[in-house]
């Protein structure tokens, strides 16, 4: 915001970004009812609004997740550079919040969640720099922090050699003996000695099963 007059500050510009129109014209109705604010300009999917946010340079763009051709993920990470931009929209995914933070969006806001003359507070706090979650999102991006990875499953290659391991990873890889015959430079009988013999160790009679134990199945 720019100092504007005898020391009144600027109105804070806005885009709005919505695929529906209807959503469009009450946001544009709250925002509008703001002194502080002013829109600057719309768009209905996700290319028009790249065009429009490096067109007119907002300083926040209210952003929506789900729209035509780009959706709001893709859209703030690549205006980020030019905007600050709150993700305005009904989706409260935790992967959805969480790609849209780490795509470089300032606030995250879930529709139904907030009362209208919050709009106007969120707005001017991700224009001055803050980070803003609605609780909801707070709490859909808390739960992706929680989720543990699944530990790596354990290689059962008790008793196999680098070239049997070697052999087993392009068994599980589909890998005919003939392919692998040519991918090792050996003969299809020593490719066809080695699967025995690991068969043998994984205590397992197809490849099927071979590969299911192989890659952490039962």
């Amino acid at each position: 915001m720019l100092a504007d007059g005898e020391g009144a500050l600027a109105p804070v510009t806005v885009v709005i970004v919505d695929d529906n129109p209807v959503i469009r014209m009450g946001l544009r109705s709250l925002v509008e009812s703001s002194a502080r604010l002013r829109v600057v300009g719309e768009a209905g999917d996700g290319e028009e609004a790249e065009r429009v946010v490096r067109a007119v340079l907002p300083d926040v763009v209210l952003l929506d997740v789900r729209m035509p051709r780009r959706d709001g993920v893709q859209v703030a990470s690549a205006v980020r550079a030019w905007t600050k931009v709150l993700m305005l929209t009904y989706s409260d995914a935790p992967e959805v919040v969480r790609a849209a933070v780490d795509a470089g969006a300032s606030g995250y806001l879930v529709h139904g969640t907030f009362q209208s003359h919050e709009l106007e507070r969120s707005i001017l706090a991700v224009a001055e720099g803050s980070f803003l979650l609605s609780p909801v999102a707070a709490q859909a991006l808390r739960s992706t922090w929680e989720v543990q990875p699944a530990p790596a499953p354990v290689r059962p290659d008790v008793g196999l050699s680098e070239r049997q391991r070697e052999v087993m990873e392009l068994i599980a890889a589909g890998r005919t003996n003939a392919e692998i015959a040519a991918r090792c430079y050996l003969s299809e009988k020593t490719v066809k000695n080695h699967v025995n013999h690991i068969f043998a160790r994984l205590g397992v009679r197809t490849r099927a099963e071979a590969v299911s134990l192989w890659l952490g199945g039962s």
